[in-house]
């Protein structure tokens, strides 16, 4: 340790103001003792340059781990969110089709019935016009919920990216400010 003033000349400027020898060379061994008391808290609370090196790669390594696991949680997630909508898709698909499939039914039906029963096809094609239509929009309803479902999540994971960036960010700076 270097103390950045001289104690000799600090001695004689006190004898010259008045001070004894012994009093002045007492106050500079204070001024001393004071002064390495001080730097001992200074040094004790810095940290050396390879501690900090060594800190810096275990944020590092720890940010990439985070980086990695949103990574596999974004793919696990929109792959499930993918396979889900298939899914529905394919569900949409089979009612679709099995509604087809009754209104063809029905309609064959009612062709071979229909000199018989004119007035009861009207009636069913209008049970099954409404049929129709309520499942269409019923269809349109959940094509609709299915995607704001897909939008919201989409939301979601752009939040939590934005997140956990400036979350990197301001860990990054405060490393980089310690560092300086």
């Amino acid at each position: 340790r270097k103390l950045f003033f001289d104690t000799h000349v600090l001695v004689r400027l006190l004898e010259d103001n008045g001070f004894t020898t012994q009093q002045s060379e007492v106050i500079v061994s204070a001024l001393v003792k004071i002064t390495n008391t001080n730097l001992d808290m200074i040094y004790k609370d810095m940290v050396i340059k390879v501690q900090q090196e060594i800190a810096l790669q275990q944020v590092m390594s720890h940010i990439g781990g985070v980086k990695k696991d949103m990574i596999i949680l974004e793919k696990s997630e929109f792959s499930a969110l993918r396979s889900e909508n298939e899914k529905i898709k394919l569900e949409l698909q089979q009612i679709k089709k099995q509604v087809m499939d009754e209104i063809t039914k029905v309609r064959a039906d009612n062709k071979l019935n229909l000199n018989l029963e004119k007035s009861r096809v009207k009636e069913l094609n209008a049970q099954q016009d409404r049929a129709l239509t309520q499942t269409d929009r019923k269809i349109d309803t959940e094509v609709a919920d299915l995607k704001t479902m897909l939008e919201s999540h989409k939301l979601d994971n752009i939040k939590y990216l934005a997140g956990s960036v400036f979350t990197c960010l301001t860990v990054a700076l405060g490393f980089y400010r310690l560092w300086i």
